[in-house]
């Protein structure tokens, strides 16, 4: 088993869209690459913590090479906008991928790499790539939110729409149920 973290705006979002995949064995919400040591969720809403919401996942790489997890974290948010998704703006919603071994920065670097050089809209991605140091876990009632609030006006809105994008553009890369 092989850990990625990423950050892709809401932690709601990127939690739905990875638990959709296979070989993703676990998908936890919480906050990483901040300063504050155990940080509460209305803490990092503040944005002062240097804490982004991320995702922490486990996955088999066996099952799903870490390349298809960056296929899916960039084709599912826009990492093209600095410190913003959609109307979630601020710093803990940055776009930003935790590497965990130099193979993961290495594949990172050049995958961003290939996404700016076929832009054909000039914009550049901004996504931090920086070493992972620690992760907190997210307050239980994050954990799995979009499935416990299907009926949330957030999710109807938001992630709903992430999510059939998902669906749409990578089913080959989903569970099929």
């Amino acid at each position: 088993m092989e850990k990625a973290i990423f950050g892709g705006g809401c932690f709601w979002c990127t939690e739905a869209v990875f638990k959709m995949m296979k070989g993703v064995l676990k998908v936890s919400p919480g906050y990483s690459g901040g300063t504050k040591e155990n940080p509460t969720y209305d803490e990092v809403c503040t944005g002062t913590t240097g804490h982004a919401e991320v995702v922490y996942i486990e996955y088999d790489p066996a099952l799903v090479k870490y390349t298809d997890l960056l296929t899916v974290f960039f084709g599912s948010h826009d990492p093209t906008t600095l410190n913003r998704q959609g109307n979630d703006v601020g710093t803990q919603y940055r776009s930003v991928i935790f590497y965990t071994t130099e193979t993961q920065k290495s594949e990172t670097e050049k995958f961003i790499a290939d996404i700016n050089a076929s832009s054909t809209e000039g914009k550049k991605v901004v996504t931090e790539v920086v070493p992972f140091e620690k992760f907190y876990e997210a307050e239980n009632y994050h954990h799995d939110y979009f499935a416990t609030h299907p009926g949330n006006p957030y999710c109807e809105v938001v992630i709903n729409p992430k999510l059939e994008k998902v669906q749409k553009n990578f089913a080959n890369l989903l569970n099929t149920l």
